[in-house]
């Protein structure tokens, strides 16, 4: 059996070989000369042309690289580079003497401040420096010696004193945007100023009053003195004393000074409105023609009245104006003709507007009594004065100037102001009198006021009057939720 399948291999493979022979039939008969028998006999090698061509080609490419190969390695091998020679020459340099440094002197200026109540020469004195010295320095200030002459709580003084305990130097504020340096080490005064950077920056308070003016305006952020300037400016139309109600608002825009970048004081008001019983009043700071400044509401006239409402500071209405009225030390019924003002002894006493005094003196029942006479139809008249201010008969006054001040004079129960308005002689209520109002600003500034303050002053103030309620109107959702 195993015989059978090696004989059929066997045929398989003779008749494949039988068949590559009759395939390749022309290479068999090509190549059936060759052969690896010794011992048969050896068949010359005959040189066609082609196997001449090949000898020749491998000669000649055998000679080529012999010469080729050695000078490409020639060429790629790095230069050689013979080292230079150098020479050391010794050369004589010239002596440089190190400067000796020496550190710049500190000077030591020490700071005082002015407290209440000190004049120049308590502090000349605290510094252990004599009159002699002050008067030195008030001889050689020159243009700034009217700040030596004006100084006030807060403002700083910087003195440098010598070893021997002697002054050289002195400096001090001239003005807000200057400083003034003398220096009195060297044989003549020397006067010198400094330009210091003054800046403002806005700053926007709004209050509504459930107490207080002052509370309301403390908690919006604003000062006392912010807030008398407020009232100064609406003290026209407002009586802050009597006519303030709960729900009262006010929105302030106003400027803070900046002196080299640290906070100095508080400015002036930019735009105000205020709010009194559901009447709105509003006033713009703007800048005139002729450079000067004043406050106006939206339609161009001053805030500045003809005249003012209330001529002084006053505590209470201790009696009002009055057809018939039992009068407190005569006992009998009479006309009062003007209102009372209850304020205490020495309070000032305002001039009501622009005028010429008239009559300054004694007059029975009015004790000390002074009489201003504005235009043709209407004066102001003041009674129950403790004392005069220094105004004489025929002299102009300005509204608001000092004229006298608050006592009990006369036929009087305690000190308070008299105060009457007058009209053709007649005696009108001074609290209800339909005061003159003053004229606009001409055509050309009223038309620059309002473009260029009215409109933007006035679109802050609403924006900042809307935030608030908005911002009241969430507050009180989420209380209620």
């Amino acid at each position: 059996m195993a015989d059978g399948k090696q004989d059929a291999r066997m045929a398989r493979k003779q008749a494949i070989r039988r068949k590559a022979q009759r395939r390749h039939s022309h290479f068999y008969q090509h190549c059936s000369h060759w052969s690896f028998n010794r011992q048969s006999e050896s068949t010359p090698i005959h040189w066609y042309r082609e196997r001449w061509m090949l000898t020749a080609t491998a000669l000649l490419i055998t000679v080529l690289s012999g010469f080729l190969i050695p000078a490409w390695a020639t060429a790629m091998k790095p230069a050689t580079v013979e080292p230079m020679e150098h020479t050391l020459l010794t050369l004589a340099l010239p002596k440089i003497e190190a400067p000796t440094l020496k550190a710049p002197a500190v000077e030591d200026w020490r700071v005082v401040q002015v407290r209440p109540g000190q004049t120049l020469s308590d502090i000349f004195q605290s510094q252990g420096l004599s009159l002699t010295d002050l008067q030195h320095v008030v001889d050689s200030a020159g243009d700034a010696k009217t700040a030596l002459h004006n100084i006030h709580p807060g403002q700083e003084f910087d003195f440098l004193i010598g070893r021997s305990g002697s002054l050289e130097g002195i400096r001090f504020d001239k003005d807000e945007a200057t400083r003034a340096i003398i220096r009195l080490d060297s044989a003549a005064p020397n006067v010198a100023t400094v330009a210091r950077t003054v800046e403002t920056r806005e700053q926007v308070a709004h209050g509504v009053i459930q107490d207080s003016l002052f509370a309301a305006a403390a908690k919006a952020g604003m000062s006392n003195a912010m807030v008398i300037k407020l009232a100064d400016l609406f003290k026209y139309d407002v009586d802050f004393v009597q006519d303030l109600r709960v729900g009262d608002s006010f929105t302030v825009v106003y400027d803070n000074v900046y002196r080299d970048g640290a906070y100095l004081h508080e400015g002036d008001i930019v735009a105000a409105e205020f709010v009194n019983q559901g009447h709105r009043y509003t006033a713009y700071r703007f800048k005139r023609s002729d450079g000067s400044e004043g406050w106006f509401s939206e339609d161009g006239r001053p805030i500045q009245k003809s005249f003012l409402r209330i001529p002084v500071d006053f505590t209470r209405i201790s009696s009002p104006f009055s057809a018939a009225r039992m009068h407190p030390i005569l006992g009998l019924m009479r006309a009062h003709k003007g209102v009372d003002y209850a304020a205490p002894t020495g309070t000032p006493i305002h001039a009501a507007g622009d005028g010429v005094i008239k009559f300054r003196g004694w007059m029975n029942g009015y004790g000390n009594f002074v009489i201003i006479q504005h235009n043709s139809q209407i004066s102001t008249a003041y009674g129950h004065m403790s004392r005069f201010a220094t105004e004489r008969v025929g002299q102009h006054v300005r509204q608001g100037d000092v004229i006298g001040y608050v006592g009990m004079t006369g036929l009087a129960t305690g000190p308070h102001l008299h105060y009457e308005f007058r009209v053709d002689g007649v005696q009108r209520n001074p609290q209800t009198v339909t005061l003159p109002k003053p004229e606009p600003l001409p055509g050309v500034q009223m038309a620059q006021f309002e473009s260029t303050v009215v409109k933007p002053q006035l679109a802050r103030l609403m924006e900042i009057d809307n935030n608030y309620k908005l911002a009241r109107a969430e507050s009180t959702k989420r209380s209620d939720d």
